[in-house]
């Protein structure tokens, strides 16, 4: 299976030394998968027919903002729907599968959701190995899925957050949390923006590390995601950007 990931975001310089950049991040979450970064927040897009799935990664962008690659990657995102290739978004990624098919993303009222977070199953998905009640994820978001696509499942939520995953038909997965994040590497980018997010929600973060993200749990998930059977995807005649 080829797999390209959709990169949204650049690590900051001092933290990719200790913490790596995402195309590192994901490869440590999906070690069985061989991943081709395509850097579309500098706007390198790959071709749909080249991939038969895409991982998109998280940003600290908004998918509504009016930036010619987020633009651009709404349109991409609606070609793979169209394509019927398996796509999953994490966080920002996540998001931009509601916004890109008729969906709608704001900012949460609730602020910002950061540090391990639980989530309770809904259902079960026939094709999840571990049949887990809920989940533990790190979150690092402001903005949430508000009105969702049509033709959306949602699999997950938590009281503050309550699309945490979802699967638009056999092909589209979102997950709001950030499996591929380390407790260290969530810590660090959080209290660099403690001003903005504010003292009282930094300090329940920090607390909420006792408990440990279910970040194999969720490795497990996507992968079974990524390779359940599925019909033959349509061929584009073109790639797109």
């Amino acid at each position: 299976m080829r797999v390209a990931l959709l990169v949204c975001d650049h690590v900051k310089d001092e933290l990719v030394e200790e913490h790596g950049d995402y195309p590192m991040m994901f490869g440590r979450l999906l070690p069985k998968l061989s991943l081709d970064p395509w850097f579309v927040c500098d706007g390198q897009f790959p071709d749909i027919n080249d991939y038969d799935a895409f991982i998109c990664t998280g940003s600290k962008y908004s998918v509504y903002e009016e930036i010619d690659w987020i633009v651009g990657l709404a349109d991409f995102v609606r070609a793979i729907h169209i394509a019927q290739k398996k796509f999953v978004g994490i966080c920002f990624g996540h998001q931009m599968i509601a916004h890109a098919l008729g969906g709608q993303v704001k900012k949460s009222a609730r602020g910002y959701l950061i540090g391990v977070h639980q989530f309770e199953m809904k259902d079960q998905p026939s094709w999840a190995i571990d049949q887990a009640t809920s989940f533990n994820v790190l979150m690092l978001c402001q903005d949430q899925v508000h009105d969702l696509p049509p033709d959306t499942k949602v699999w997950a939520s938590s009281p503050s957050c309550e699309v945490g995953m979802f699967t638009i038909g056999p092909h589209f997965l979102g997950i709001q949390g950030h499996p591929e994040y380390t407790k260290d590497f969530n810590r660090s980018v959080f209290e660099n923006r403690s001003e903005r997010i504010g003292e009282k929600i930094v300090l329940e973060a920090v607390k909420s590390f006792n408990h440990q993200p279910d970040s194999l749990a969720l490795s497990h998930l996507i992968s079974a995601f990524l390779s359940e059977s599925n019909k033959k995807p349509r061929s584009l005649n073109r790639g797109l950007m």
